[in-house]
């Protein structure tokens, strides 16, 4: 890491960076980041898309962490600049991403995962469904999922509503709050009861779901949206989970206060859990 005042900026060096263009169905192209290490074997390969409620964001948001994917864990990291709206609603975003895997045309036998955070996490949920529904080959190895949204308030199954409080709890938090929430929600123009938005309520269930590694903020108001969705996995459908909950931190806190301890705690806990998965694969 680089210091920079109060913020640590990643430190590139020994990582070599490009952009590439991936082709998406209705014949445009789409911009992603492609980092891998200079030097040493092939690794695994990670999927990365940004956050930013659909629409804000950029590929390079998150390079904090893929300088630990890179350079301490030999991964190739490629962060996808999907469309956003509002020029570009619903499912738009969603097909992008789904687009990118079935895109790829690199040797996925030393692991590929799928990352994302906030709405980027989303996405990654999404494309983990699509790929077991599709019988991608070879599947996902496993899915790493930081502050997801994961279901439309209005569309919270009535079994799992008791237990989805941080929505009310948190309607003021800090970073996001409900408002911006349904903002975001507005412009990209999402369909709450469709899975393609909403993948705990997946048309096809959870079944040969890839392990999944999760980052919660608890006082975030989609800090349930984790909580529930681990929980489905791990209980109602078997599918090995992990998870961290930074207690305190508000959406995105692990992230925007990098100069609290907990920031550090987050990227060594991410090199963790990302190394779980990996032991989980046959």
């Amino acid at each position: 890491m680089v210091q920079v005042g109060a913020f640590k900026l990643a430190d590139l060096s020994g990582v070599s960076k490009r952009d590439i263009q991936i082709p998406t169905r209705d014949g445009e192209s789409i911009r992603a980041a492609l980092y891998h290490p200079e030097s040493g074997p092939e690794g695994p390969l990670l999927v990365y898309f940004h956050g930013g409620g659909f629409v804000l964001g950029f590929a390079e948001m998150y390079e904090a962490g893929f300088e630990v994917l890179t350079k301490e864990l030999g991964f190739t990291v490629v962060s996808v600049d999907y469309r956003m709206a509002p020029e570009h609603t619903f499912p738009t975003a969603a097909h992008d991403s789904i687009d990118t895997i079935h895109w790829l045309g690199a040797d996925l036998s030393k692991g590929f995962l799928v990352s994302g955070d906030s709405s980027g996490a989303n996405l990654a949920a999404v494309v983990a469904h699509e790929a077991v529904d599709s019988g991608l080959s070879p599947p996902i190895t496993g899915v790493f999922l930081r502050i997801p949204l994961l279901v439309h308030p209005d569309a919270v199954p009535e079994q799992y509503r008791p237990y989805y409080n941080s929505w009310e709890e948190y309607k003021d938090g800090l970073i996001l709050d409900q408002k911006a929430s349904r903002w975001f929600n507005d412009q990209y123009k999402s369909d709450p009861t469709s899975g393609l938005f909403s993948p705990l309520i997946w048309p096809s269930g959870h079944n040969n779901h890839p392990p999944t590694y999760f980052q919660l903020c608890g006082m975030d108001p989609l800090r349930d949206d984790g909580l529930i969705y681990e929980y489905v996995l791990r209980e109602e459908y078997g599918v090995p989970t992990k998870m961290d909950v930074y207690a305190g931190m508000p959406h995105g806190g692990t992230d925007f206060y990098q100069m609290l301890p907990v920031h550090g705690k987050s990227m060594k806990d991410m090199k963790a859990g990302i190394e779980w998965i990996l032991k989980q694969r046959p």
